[in-house]
C-alpha cells in the first residue's frame, strides 16, 4: 500500500442506504387501519403489487409514490420527493399524527446509522481531553487503559448477583424526544420497543449479560453483576439518537452549540459513574494474523450492515466483536462462560465460522474441554502460536456503550486449521478484504492502513481504539 492507487478496501455494493419506501407506505397504513387489500383496492391496483412494494422487492416509480403521498397523507421527503409536492391527508388526523412521528423517528435513526463515525467524533469532544484517545471517538475512565499489555486470562473476574438496578433506565422524560408515538397520547415505553416494532435488525432479542461494576484493568481486577441487553440499548441507542437530532442541521466543530439539545446525555452525567446505569460492556477483538513472509501481518475487519445489527451499525469494526453474556439464558452458564477468553472464541465460532449463535435455544452447557475449535485455539496460545491481551476499556462517546478490548495474535498455519473455511458474509455483516483479496486475508497491518482507518474510514468507536491502541503496542505484539 505505497499509494492512492493501490487496492483498497473491498466489499459487497451496501445496501444501508437504500430506498425503504416501502417500510414507510406499511407504516402510514398500518397507522391509518388500512389493510393492505382495502388500500390496493382504493388505489387501483393489486394487493400483490401493494404487498411487494412493502416488502421492497418492487421499485416504485414516482407517479405512485405520489400516488402513496397523497392518499396516505406521507410527507414528501419520506418517500424521496421533493418538498413542492403536496401530500393530501385524509381520514383520522390522529392516527396521521402517529404515522408522522414513527416516520420522522425511522428517517432520524437511517441518518444516524449512516453518521455514526462522525457523530461519535463529535460527541468526544463533549468530553475532557484527558478521557479521550487520540485519534478515535473513545473515552476511557481513571485505571482503564493500561500502559502494558495484559493477558487475557490473568484478569480476575468478580461476579456478583444481588439484584441491583440502574438508576437512569431510558424511560425518562428526557427521552421522550426519542421515543416515537405508539398511540395518539404514548410513546413507546423503550427505545428498544420502538427499534422492536419500527426497525427491526435481523439479530435482536434482550439476553442476560454481565454488567460492570468496578475494578480497574490497572488493577487487573474487574467487578461484574447481571442485567440485560436491551438495558444498554434503551440508554446507548438513545443517547446516539439525540445526537443525531441535534446535529441533523449540520454536526458542529463547537460542540458548546449543542447547549440545552441533550437533556438525555446531560441526565446522565458522569460517563464513568458505574451506579448511574447500566453498563454492559461488550468485547472487541482486533485479530493479527501472521502471514507468512513475504506477506506482511494484516488484521480482520467487518462491515456491520445495518439491516442486521442494532449498534454500530453502517460502520467498519475489527473482528471479532460480541457483547459479554452467557450464552444461554440457564443459571450454570452464568459462572461457566465468564471468561473473557471462552467469550471471544464463541464470537469467533459465530462471526468468521458462521456457526449458528447460541441463542438459548439448548439447555446444557458448552463444553468447552472437548470443543474441537476451542482445543486448537486453547492449545495454541499455551504453545505461544497464538497471544491474547486486552489494551483496555472504554466508552464509546456518541452511545456510551462500553467495550472490552483485546488483541490476539495468530500466526498463519493456527489460523489456517482454525478459521480455512471462514465464511465472507454472517449474521452481522460482511468480512471485508483489500482490492480481489479474500476478506480472511486481512488488511495489512501498516502505518499506512491504519492511518487510512483511523483518519479516512467510518469506524466503530471500539474497533477504531483497539486498533489505535495495538499499533502503539506494535513491537511488543509483533516480536
Amino acid at each position: 500500500m505505497t499509494g492512492s492507487s493501490e487496492a483498497w478496501l473491498r466489499r459487497s455494493p451496501d445496501g444501508s442506504a437504500g430506498d425503504d419506501v416501502g417500510s414507510v407506505v406499511r407504516e402510514y397504513r398500518l397507522a391509518r387501519r388500512l389493510s393492505q387489500v382495502s388500500l390496493s383496492e382504493t388505489m387501483g391496483f393489486t394487493q400483490q403489487f401493494l404487498s411487494q412494494v412493502e416488502s421492497g422487492t418492487r421499485k416504485v416509480s414516482l407517479e405512485h409514490r405520489r400516488r402513496f403521498a397523497e392518499e396516505l397523507g406521507i410527507p414528501a421527503a419520506s418517500l424521496g420527493l421533493s418538498d413542492g409536492t403536496a401530500a393530501r391527508g385524509t381520514g383520522d388526523e390522529l392516527a396521521r399524527a402517529v404515522a408522522i412521528s414513527r416516520g420522522q423517528w425511522r428517517a432520524q435513526r437511517k441518518w444516524l446509522n449512516q453518521h455514526r463515525s462522525e457523530l461519535a467524533k463529535c460527541a468526544a469532544r463533549l468530553y475532557s481531553a484527558e478521557h479521550r484517545l487520540p485519534r478515535t471517538p473513545l473515552i476511557a475512565g481513571d485505571g482503564w487503559l493500561p500502559d502494558e499489555l495484559i493477558d487475557v486470562e490473568s484478569i480476575k473476574l468478580q461476579l456478583d448477583e444481588t439484584v441491583r438496578a440502574g438508576c437512569v433506565t431510558g424511560r425518562e422524560p428526557q427521552t421522550l424526544h426519542v421515543r416515537p408515538l405508539r398511540t395518539p397520547d404514548t410513546a413507546f415505553d423503550t427505545y428498544t420497543s420502538a427499534v422492536r416494532h419500527l426497525d427491526p435488525p435481523t439479530l435482536f432479542e434482550s439476553r442476560p449479560s454481565y454488567r460492570l461494576l468496578g475494578g480497574s484493568l490497572a488493577q487487573r481486577m474487574l467487578k461484574f453483576g447481571l442485567g440485560a441487553y436491551f438495558d444498554k440499548l434503551d440508554v446507548s441507542e438513545a443517547l446516539g439518537h439525540e445526537m443525531a437530532i441535534a446535529c441533523a442541521g449540520g454536526i458542529p466543530e463547537d460542540v458548546s452549540m449543542l447547549g440545552g439539545q441533550l437533556p438525555f446525555r446531560e441526565l446522565i452525567g458522569d460517563p464513568f459513574d458505574l451506579a448511574r446505569r447500566s453498563v454492559i460492556p461488550a468485547i472487541t477483538t482486533l485479530t493479527i494474523r501472521l502471514r507468512r513472509y513475504p506477506a506482511e501481518p494484516s488484521y480482520l475487519l467487518h462491515w456491520r450492515d445495518p439491516a442486521k445489527v442494532a449498534t454500530a451499525a453502517g460502520v467498519y469494526d475489527v473482528i471479532p466483536a460480541g457483547e459479554f453474556q452467557p450464552s444461554t439464558v440457564a443459571l450454570w452458564d452464568r459462572r461457566n462462560d465468564f471468561s473473557i477468553w471462552r467469550n471471544i472464541v464463541r464470537e469467533y465460532a459465530e462471526e468468521l465460522l458462521g456457526e449458528p449463535e447460541h441463542d438459548g435455544s439448548r439447555s446444557d452447557p458448552i463444553d468447552y474441554a472437548n470443543w474441537p475449535l476451542y482445543q486448537v485455539l486453547s492449545d495454541a496460545k499455551a504453545s505461544g502460536a497464538l497471544t491474547a491481551f486486552v489494551v483496555g476499556m472504554g466508552l464509546d462517546a456518541l452511545t456510551l456503550a462500553a467495550t472490552i478490548l483485546t488483541v490476539v495474535v495468530i500466526d498463519d498455519d493456527t489460523f489456517t486449521r482454525a478459521f480455512g473455511r471462514a465464511v465472507r458474509f454472517n449474521d452481522e455483516g460482511e468480512i471485508v478484504g483489500i482490492g480481489d483479496g479474500r476478506g480472511a486475508d486481512g488488511i495489512p497491518f501498516t502505518q499506512q492502513s491504519v492511518d487510512r482507518m483511523l483518519e479516512s474510514e467510518p469506524m466503530a468507536s471500539p474497533g477504531a481504539a483497539v486498533l489505535a491502541l495495538a499499533w502503539e503496542h506494535r513491537h511488543e505484539l509483533i516480536a
